[in-house]
């Protein structure tokens, strides 16, 4: 492996479309350092800066088989912005719907009263969750805790993209179906 330092990006990344490990091992060496610390700059969280890390190397991993680049550092850097967008995108969303509920709540609910069924109400959805198919249940999971697309859930547990769209749409119908709309909508956001 020694002998992958001197390579350029050029070579590196004619190997990694052989799916070359050794190739790949020294693109991470080369570049982690480096958008560690871009991303770490943009977004002032080390840890998450490591998950997008993560992540980006990962999906470089898994799709070397479609991977089409003509910059090997641009390609990085590009997925290294997308990520943060990303996480910003979710986070904004999350913190409006955040806002809304919040103030919903403030002014309905008041005391130990509303924390014993908020408790009681997310221990229902739990158990209502924990009930669905295991399937549905791995899918309806993956996109509200990971905030996954129906297209990285599909490659994540290797099933079509309209099979996961279905496995939602039912997952969602069924808790409605059990809790009420309501509740099912203050779940999604507020978790």
């Amino acid at each position: 492996m020694a002998g992958y330092s001197t390579y350029t990006d050029l070579e590196l990344t004619a190997l990694l479309k052989a799916k070359d490990r050794a190739a790949f091992e020294e693109t991470f060496i080369r570049y982690e350092p480096l958008l560690l610390n871009f991303t770490y700059k943009k977004i002032n969280n080390r840890d998450e800066a490591k998950d997008i890390l993560q992540d980006i190397f990962v999906q470089l991993w898994n799709n070397l088989d479609g991977l089409n680049i003509s910059s090997l550092s641009s390609y990085l850097y590009t997925a290294a912005l997308n990520k943060i967008r990303d996480r910003y995108k979710h986070q904004v969303i999350h913190d409006e719907h955040i806002g809304k509920l919040q103030q919903l709540i403030d002014g309905a609910a008041a005391g130990a009263d509303y924390l014993i069924r908020e408790k009681d109400i997310t221990l229902l959805i739990e158990k209502e969750i924990a009930a669905l198919p295991e399937k549905m249940r791995e899918v309806f999971l993956l996109r509200k805790n990971a905030f996954l697309s129906n297209k990285e859930i599909a490659e994540k547990l290797g099933i079509a993209e309209q099979t996961v769209e279905t496995h939602m749409k039912r997952a969602l119908k069924t808790l409605k179906n059990r809790l009420g709309p309501a509740v099912v909508l203050t779940f999604l956001f507020l978790n």
